[in-house]
């Protein structure tokens, strides 16, 4: 396969070209009386019945798992989508994008390539031409195929997905090879330097944010291109439009972001040392963002992550229960082995307990009981109130500059209303959120986050009901300052220096072995917040990303 290349379907010259993500119904009867039908029968059906009994279990074979993608890209690169489609587990779905792939898209010429299978998934590589009217540039990307049982008869199929089409198709997205409809921009930093992938590899989403909002504002002119042309779902999502080859360039508009070319640069290289690691660094005294990196290169998690935060969730907690009353720095507060709310057993990692403890130790050692004992005094809308009020989170108004996801901290009761003391239940955030968090405890306000200056655009930035009052935020500071010293951050804030706080969080996740580890901190007038996805405790994992980038910072 990966030394012929074959004609994928000719070019259209009257309009642009569109290919459809598809979403269509698998009528499983219809494979079982086809496998019946070639196994012949009798009068009375019983040959057919014995036949529909034979259905094909167990884990694929080595074997299986090759034969049925080369069956389907040897049929893709020859360009016969029906015999490409009928080696799916959705034949319907899979002719309409491959047809559109071929005759809509313009691509042809396709080579397809494929690597070593992992058990079922099977990784290739695409080479083609993309042609409009009379232009024309070669394609080349990565994408992967899963084989999988069947339904009815158990046969090795590809598993049908958009994305084994492109990785960045979702159901519902369009791929459009024509003249652009936004024209493309020129990102640059804070110092006028341009912002590329190629500088900075995870900065792919941010600038397509950029262009889909800025586009036609920053007074540049559309070229010919190749790009996925989001749907619905994907637009619920926040994801941004995605050119994928360019064919002829446009005339790029300027627009100017706050990020630090250095912190940005540093920032790329920390996430890269883990998988699935994301981090952001903001300015606490104005909200500018100094850098974004994700180790992913595809979704944002960064800015439009929704994960529950763990323990770093308690900077917000205790700001709370402190202003209640109903906690205080050094005064005693309980930290049991366990405590129960609302039907659930709650307890402590690795089932720790202090005894006589003040709340400035269990604030230190990440106590979760010496939060959610504190759950019975609480309306259950507490929490929701603090955190918008104060913090400025779960209004969903933020105005970035790119799409952002602005935290969750929905209204709960009983036993989730105590796992959202500490960071579980229904409360979910991104860096970008616990960053701000960070900021607005070491600024005394919150300040929302920006990439793009407000005034390039005159957008109005979120603003924030009230500010603590200067004993609670005395107290949160030094709750926050003594952990980074003497508490669960200490670790990774070693060499820190300065004015300087810091708050560990784990999150457990159904699904992972290891808990997703987080880490929001402060240094002067920085403030960062990283999680590294089923890497296990925050100290250890987002810790040493989110310390090193307030140490290069100054």
């Amino acid at each position: 396969m990966g030394n012929r290349g074959h004609a994928a379907g000719g070019r259209r010259k009257t309009r642009p070209a569109v290919i459809g993500a598809v979403i269509a119904v698998v009528v499983v009867g219809g494979g079982v009386g086809a496998y019946a039908l070639i196994g012949g029968g009798d009068e009375d059906g019983t040959r057919a019945n014995a036949a529909q009994a034979e259905v094909k279990t167990g884990p694929l074979s080595a074997a299986e798992v090759t034969a049925a993608a080369e069956r389907f890209l040897t049929a893709w690169e020859a360009g016969q989508v029906s015999e490409a489609a009928a080696a799916t587990d959705d034949p319907e779905a899979a002719t309409a994008l491959l047809t559109a792939y071929a005759k809509e898209a313009g691509v042809k010429n396709v080579t397809l390539t494929p690597g070593t299978a992992t058990g079922g998934e099977v990784p290739f590589s695409l080479k083609g031409t993309v042609s409009y009217e009379d232009t024309a540039k070669p394609l080349a990307y990565d994408s992967a195929l899963t084989v999988v049982r069947r339904a009815g008869d158990g046969e090795p199929r590809v598993g049908w997905r958009p994305e084994v089409v492109h990785p960045d198709l979702r159901d519902g997205d369009r791929l459009v090879t024509g003249e652009a409809g936004t024209p493309p921009v020129k990102a640059v930093d804070r110092d006028g330097g341009e912002l590329t992938t190629e500088k900075y590899p995870s900065l792919g989403s941010v600038l397509d944010g950029l262009r889909e909002k800025y586009g036609k504002k920053a007074g540049g002119e559309a070229g010919v291109e190749l790009r996925i042309v989001r749907g619905e779902a994907s637009e619920r999502a926040k994801l941004s439009d995605r050119t994928v080859l360019e064919l002829s360039e446009g005339t790029p508009g300027t627009v100017r972001t706050t990020l630090n070319p250095s912190l940005q640069a540093a920032a790329e290289a920390e996430v890269a040392k883990r998988k699935r690691a994301s981090v952001v660094v903001l300015r606490p005294s104005t909200g500018e963002i100094l850098a974004v990196a994700n180790s992913s290169h595809g979704f944002n998690t960064a800015f439009q992550g929704s994960l529950a935060p763990g323990s770093t969730m308690k900077v917000i907690t205790a700001s709370m229960l402190i202003e209640k009353g109903l906690a205080s720095m050094d005064e005693k507060h309980p930290c049991p082995k366990y405590f129960r709310y609302g039907g659930w057993k709650f307890q402590n990692l690795d089932k720790f307990q202090i005894k006589d403890g003040t709340f400035r130790a269990s604030f230190a050692r990440s106590c979760n009981t010496a939060f959610i004992s504190q759950a019975p005094e609480l309306k259950n809308d507490d929490l929701t109130r603090h955190a918008q009020e104060v913090f400025g989170l779960g209004m969903n108004d933020w105005q970035v500059g790119v799409p952002t996801f602005d935290g969750a901290i929905p209204v709960q009761k009983d036993a989730p209303m105590g796992a959202s003391l500490i960071g579980q239940g229904g409360v979910r955030m991104n860096p970008l959120n616990m960053a701000s968090v960070s900021a607005t405890v070491k600024a005394g306000v919150f300040h929302q986050p920006y990439l793009v200056p407000p005034e390039v655009d005159g957008r109005k930035l979120a603003t924030a009901a009230r500010t603590l009052s200067p004993g609670t935020l005395a107290q949160l500071r030094e709750l926050m300052s003594y952990t980074a010293t003497s508490g669960t951050a200490a670790e990774a804030m070693a060499g820190v220096g300065g004015d300087r706080g810091a708050k560990t969080g784990s999150a457990e996740v159904d699904g992972q072995k290891k808990p997703n580890g987080w880490f929001t901190a402060y240094r002067g007038d920085l403030a960062a917040a990283g999680v590294v996805q089923e890497g296990g405790h925050g100290g250890s994992t987002a810790g040493p990303i989110v310390a090193a980038l307030l140490k290069s910072g100054g």
